[in-house]
């Protein structure tokens, strides 16, 4: 065991009461929530804006140059682009990326060729779903369409991500329930805010999307979501705790995720204190949880392809 194995154990031993040995490190990794993009293309990119910290070529080697030292080396990116041509560029970086193992896009089931576009790019094993976020896709609205994407998700198989603010978890869970076949997993944390001022219908309506079982929750977002200057999150799991002790007892073992969402978590901390919160709390946990959490879940949930 390296220094820096020992050091993380000997901290997530203390983390949990009556634990005195924290599990191994995970065996596997896979991070679900990257975003890649090039605003140096000839279209440019509808996300991020020009002018921010966000606004620069974002590739897979960049990742990997955080990730590898932590033995990640697989990730699963989420749309970071409404252009359904974007669909495409992820997957041709895919051709040359062998560290995306899936990739999950972004169509609208409100748009007339939401069919045809999804049946497409569902050929590709890389295409495992696509996610709607509530700022382009209400859940609660045009629900008959809502309801029939979803429904043609569950027929290719696919799955389907969620980002929204808290009040979308109820209706989520109403989708998970009108279509039992789709795997739902719902993205950084269900916005619970800052965890020492949580929102206060966040931890009722977590409840309420826990209770299906089709639904899984993507532990992301943490440092971003801290009430501080911009890259100074406090780097002591303790301060998570509210978040990830309500997320372990609501979904329990089987249904968390890991995903950094990075590099917009660089806006909270760096990849290497993201990565750290949850392998302290999650080692705590014990081996079989700790190894479910990092690859094992993830792979029920997306079912990511093994790449060669």
């Amino acid at each position: 065991m390296n220094r820096r194995h020992f050091l993380q154990t000997t901290a997530a031993a203390t983390l949990l009461p009556g634990i005195t040995q924290a599990a191994p490190p995970a065996t596997r990794i896979i991070d679900t929530h990257t975003h890649f993009y090039d605003p140096t293309r000839a279209e440019g990119v509808p996300w991020p804006g020009k002018g921010t910290k966000l606004y620069r070529k974002v590739m897979p080697a960049d990742w990997r140059a955080l990730a590898e030292p932590h033995g990640i080396r697989e990730t699963v990116i989420v749309e970071a682009s409404q252009w359904v041509e974007d669909n495409q560029w992820i997957l041709d970086l895919a051709e040359k990326e062998k560290c995306i193992v899936g990739f999950v896009g972004n169509l609208d089931p409100n748009d007339a060729a939401f069919a045809t576009n999804l049946e497409r790019f569902a050929k590709n094993p890389i295409f495992r779903g696509i996610r709607w976020r509530g700022d382009l896709v209400r859940i609660d609205a045009n629900k008959e369409k809502v309801l029939a994407g979803a429904k043609l998700l569950a027929k290719h198989g696919l799955q389907l991500d969620l980002n929204g603010p808290p009040t979308m978890l109820p209706h989520a869970a109403q989708l998970a329930a009108d279509v039992p076949d789709l795997r739902i997993v719902i993205d950084h944390l269900g916005a619970s805010g800052d965890p020492q001022s949580l929102r206060p219908e966040w931890k009722e309506n977590i409840g309420i999307a826990a209770k299906q079982p089709n639904v899984f929750m993507k532990v992301s977002a943490l440092v971003e979501q801290v009430k501080c200057e911009e890259g100074q999150a406090p780097h002591d799991t303790a301060y998570y705790l509210p978040i990830l002790d309500h997320l372990w007892e609501t979904f329990g073992p089987d249904r968390l995720i890991y995903g950094s969402n990075w590099p917009v978590s660089d806006k909270g901390a760096s990849y290497d204190v993201v990565f750290k919160i949850v392998d302290e709390y999650f080692r705590a946990k014990g081996t079989e949880a700790c190894e479910k959490y990092f690859w094992k879940n993830s792979l029920t949930a997306y079912r990511w392809v093994e790449r060669k």
